[in-house]
């Protein structure tokens, strides 16, 4: 029998033996390619295990009948640009499992890659179920999902095409974008129609913008004088015209959205729950859809996303179009944050943390969640109490991922309960923070044998009191 060194710290490591069993026996791993699958089968199951195939639909379903015929039951492939749909498609439509797993999970071996050994590693490691199956929508939430990326492709060339109106407008040293916030309003777009029409008589024309606009009649005029060279009015009247266009697209897009929301099972009856008033100061965003995209959304959520301070109707159908609507796939709040890329890696080696940070997700809807986040900075709710705390102890940066995070488990709770939110208001958080470092220095000076006087304890109670007395909306 062996000596054990005195030194020598021993761990009883717990190791799953059973994770080297064969899990899927009748597997097969596809590699997806432009041109070419290339897929790869069990030797024991065909002589020439394997095999390429077209990318045409005749093909795809030859590969289907050729997995089929030998016995294949789950399929392992990775998620490749787009070419995947249609063999994943296909696949299911056929009977077969399908496992969309992701590409950084199935990195090779060093060695030199190819198709046919890229397609044989996904087929070990799919065998040994070493490979988890991405998450994937209804049908219903995918149609919805693919309109609302759409729209939002559109929405970026309408900006870009006002980016390049306010190109051209400088370049003749129209200032309008020192006086008007948001050229694409309707003010701007009032002038420059009228400088379009031949009007060049400033004070004519700062007297079309609205009343409500902060710069003074006065100055507007004085932003409207330049030098109106007919080459960049050429370029101006041809951007506004291509922004027309993509405007009337968004509109004929957000018809698609409404009819596709509409007919989703409602989770609410509107005329037993009616919804109620719009919050005061929560306007909708200029690029809002046309129809009542509120009502919709807490038709089928239950939820009025306009009372959450940060997630407000548009964040919430980016997440519902990325996710769906009951969110089911995720046991808990915790997965559902992980899978969107917001908790920290945390990896360790010898008792060490190494790395803490995020890790790197493209997720639309993590995306959405940050720019909520960045929302806070100036909200008089618990919310953006919390957030500007953060972000003065932490930075700006971590605070935005870390109150993303809050966001989505915030969001993740309101979809599978069913319940409204209520916001407390920063008064209510800023007291309970006091009250916390009320408890943390008594907890403190009673591990360094101290003596907490009473007049203390009669605060906290005090602090205890005004916040249950404090009024929520």
């Amino acid at each position: 029998m062996r000596n054990q060194d005195p030194n020598t710290k021993s761990h009883q490591a717990k190791v799953d033996w059973k994770a080297l069993e064969v899990v899927h026996p009748h597997a097969a791993g596809i590699d997806i390619g432009g041109s070419a699958h290339w897929v790869a089968i069990s030797p024991n199951q065909d002589e020439e295990p394997v095999r390429s195939f077209g990318c045409f639909t005749v093909d795809i379903e030859k590969m289907a009948d050729w997995l089929i015929s030998h016995g294949v039951e789950s399929v392992a492939m990775q998620s490749t640009g787009v070419y995947w749909i249609p063999v994943f498609e296909i696949l299911q439509q056929r009977g077969l499992e399908v496992y969309l797993v992701n590409a950084r999970h199935t990195k090779n071996l060093p060695g030199r890659k190819s198709d046919i050994a890229e397609c044989q590693w996904l087929l070990k490691l799919h065998t040994f179920g070493l490979l988890y199956n991405s998450f994937q929508p209804s049908d219903e939430i995918r149609t919805i999902r693919t309109l609302w990326r759409h729209r939002a492709g559109m929405a970026a060339q309408a900006g870009s095409t006002i980016q390049r109106m306010q190109k051209a407008l400088i370049e003749m040293n129209i200032q309008l974008s020192n006086v008007l916030s948001d050229l694409s309003g309707v003010s701007g777009m009032a002038i420059v129609q009228a400088i379009l029409d031949g009007e060049r008589d400033a004070q004519a024309l700062a007297a079309l913008a609205d009343p409500q606009v902060k710069a003074s009649k006065t100055v507007i005029a004085k932003s409207l004088r330049g030098n109106w060279r007919p080459e960049l009015l050429f370029v101006l009247r041809q951007e506004l015209e291509i922004y027309r266009d993509w405007k009337e697209k968004i509109a004929a897009c957000d018809e698609q959205v409404d009819q596709q929301l509409r007919s989703m099972r409602p989770k609410v009856d509107l005329e037993a729950q009616p919804l109620g008033k719009r919050p005061k100061g929560k306007r909708a965003r200029g690029n809002a859809p046309r129809f009542d995209l509120r009502t919709e959304l807490y038709r089928i959520t239950g939820v009025d996303w306009t009372q959450v301070d940060g997630i407000d109707v548009q964040v919430a159908q980016t997440v519902i179009a990325e996710v769906g609507v009951d969110l089911k796939e995720f046991p808990t709040e915790k997965h559902f944050a992980n899978w969107l890329g917001l908790c920290p890696m945390n990896e360790t080696s010898g008792g060490r943390v190494l790395n803490r940070q995020t890790p790197k997700v493209v997720n639309r809807a993590k995306v959405a969640f940050r720019q909520a986040a960045s929302t806070l900075i100036r909200s008089r709710s618990y919310l953006g109490a919390q957030y500007r705390r953060l972000r003065a102890r932490l930075g700006a940066p971590k605070a935005v991922t870390a109150m993303a995070r809050k966001l989505a488990c915030l969001f993740y709770r309101l979809i599978r309960r069913g319940q409204q939110y209520v916001d407390k208001g920063a008064q209510y958080y800023e007291a309970r923070y006091v009250e916390q470092q009320i408890r943390s220095v008594i907890r403190r000076a009673k591990q360094l044998g101290l003596q907490v006087i009473q007049p203390v304890q009669d605060l906290l109670h005090e602090r205890s009191w005004f916040l249950e007395s404090l009024p929520t909306r």
